[in-house]
This record gives structure tokens, C-alpha cells and sequence, in this order.
């Protein structure tokens, strides 16, 4: 436990409250006799903190973007890919409480436990250490991604749109330009065209994807030349 106190930058006063927070519910179940509860209760708790400090945080942040991006972008902070991303970081695996089925199963590894075990531990931060706590393990642990959500949470073809939208009688379309790699493994890329001109490129592992990545560069384009 201290080993993770430390990669996590914060000591508990009540180190029951991070134990809690590894038990898994298999575990829990399989030793009622020693009154450990499973992680659930701080999982749900953990799961609002992280909500709330990222939207805060986004919103005192960011004045520049939407609603919807805004949106997006917290989800792409909060989700569970994101929160994997953290228990991989931190090896939190390896000190979960496991019940012997869950163990045998590849529970250490299972994503679904692992993100609900990073929210349950900020959830023993924040009783532990009150909201600054929570907040400062949240932004080192998980808004340190922000600048890479933000690109991938905002929706370059809508923001496109809105942008040129802005003078009557403009029209937008993709084209696919090429394709490349194995089945398994395409690359396409696009172009996005104004009025018939290339306006931007990008490429991508669907077409969809490689659209943003074309629109992104045109916004990008855009709004560097009305500066």
C-alpha cells in the first residue's frame, strides 16, 4: 500500500478507506467474516467527484468551447478507457482484492474492474483528505490528458461546418483520395473540399475518422487565417 501511496503522491491518515477501495466485490463476498465491504459504495461516490472536478475544471478552462465540446470531452476524461489508461499507469491491478473466481478469470487485468477501482480510490482520497485532495490527484492523474481529449473529443466536421457557414452559398464535401494496408489494418485518407478547392487532408483507420482528421486541419487553416 505504501508503494502505491507513493506513485500516487498522497499518504492516507485512514489507510482502511484505500483498502476499501482495492476489495473487489468477489472478495468481499468470499470473506463476509472479516466485515471488508466491496468498493461499490466508494465507486459510486468516486464516480461524481470525477465528474464534478472535470466539468468544473473544463468550464473555468476552456470559456472558448461549446456546450457539445465540452460535453465530449468530459466523457472522453471519464470514461472507462480513460480511467484504464490511469490503473495501468499506476500497476493498480496488482494490489486489488480479489475473490478466487475473479483471480482465476483474469480479474486484474478485466477493464470494467479496474476503472471502478480508480474511481473508488478517489473516492478514499477525497474522504480521507477532503475535495482539494481529490482534485489534485484528479488533475495529475487524469487531466494531465486533456490537451489530447480535447482533439480527439471536438467534432472537427461540425465546427468545420458552423465555420464557413458563416458566408452564404458555401458547400463542403469529402472525398476519399486513397486507401492503404492490410485488411485488418486500413489507412484511408480524405480531403475535404470548399467550393471544389482542397481545403485540408487527413488520414485515419475508418473513413469517418480519417473525415475528422481532414476537417481538423481545415479548421485549422480557417482560423489561423482570420487572425
Amino acid at each position: 500500500m505504501k508503494t502505491l501511496e507513493e506513485k500516487i503522491g498522497y499518504t492516507f491518515r485512514d489507510r482502511t478507506l484505500l483498502e476499501n477501495a482495492l476489495t473487489h466485490s468477489s472478495y468481499a463476498n468470499e470473506h463476509r467474516d472479516k466485515g471488508m465491504p466491496s468498493n461499490e459504495r466508494l465507486e459510486f461516490l468516486g464516480d461524481s467527484i470525477l465528474g464534478l472536478v472535470v466539468a468544473d475544471h473544463l468550464y473555468r478552462n476552456r470559456p472558448d468551447l461549446p456546450e457539445g465540446d465540452l460535453t465530449r470531452i468530459r466523457a472522453a476524461l471519464v470514461c472507462e478507457g480513460s480511467l484504464v489508461e490511469v490503473a495501468k499507469s499506476l500497476d493498480l491491478g496488482s494490489y486489488l482484492k480479489l475473490g478466487r473466481g475473479e483471480e482465476s478469470g483474469g480479474g486484474r487485468k478485466r477493464p470494467s474492474i479496474q476503472a471502478d477501482a480508480v474511481e473508488a480510490m478517489l473516492a478514499a482520497v477525497y474522504l480521507d483528505g477532503g475535495i482539494g485532495q481529490a482534485r489534485k490527484l484528479i488533475h495529475s492523474l487524469i487531466l494531465n490528458q486533456e490537451r489530447e481529449k480535447i482533439a480527439n473529443g471536438r467534432d472537427f466536421k461540425t465546427a468545420l461546418q458552423e465555420l464557413v457557414q458563416r458566408e452564404s452559398g458555401q458547400v463542403l464535401c469529402y472525398r476519399l483520395v486513397g486507401e492503404s494496408g492490410p485488411d485488418h489494418a486500413k489507412q484511408f485518407s480524405m480531403e475535404v473540399l470548399l467550393n471544389g478547392a482542397p481545403i485540408g487532408a487527413g488520414v485515419g483507420r475508418s473513413k469517418k475518422e480519417a473525415e475528422q482528421a481532414a476537417a481538423k486541419a481545415a479548421v485549422e487553416k480557417l482560423e489561423k487565417t482570420k487572425v
